[in-house]
């Protein structure tokens, strides 16, 4: 890397950051018969940044299919967020 190279890190629920290192993974939502697609929806959206579309697309995708990937990155980069929606009641892991 150059002088003038930056290196980008991803903000974090919780206020911290990870430099992106590390084998891709993705963040897997998977249906359970506890949460309403509301619920779900708005957790999408307040923890994952989804637009509303994006949220319900993905909670429809979960009822029909099982499960569905909500997010890529770094194992690193998708903790604090698998965290955050565990700690909502969902169901999700990482890949």
């Amino acid at each position: 890397m150059g002088s003038g190279d930056k290196t980008y890190t991803r903000k974090k629920p919780g206020g911290k950051t990870d430099g992106g290192d590390g084998e891709k993974r993705l963040l897997v939502l998977h249906n359970d018969d506890v949460n309403t697609f509301d619920y779900v929806i708005n957790c999408l959206i307040e923890i994952c940044g989804h637009n509303a579309m994006q949220a319900e697309q993905c909670t429809w995708l979960v009822h029909y299919r099982g499960k569905c990937d909500v997010l890529s990155g770094s194992y690193g980069e998708l903790l604090p967020y698998r965290r955050a929606l565990a700690e909502k009641g969902l169901k999700v892991t990482i890949d």
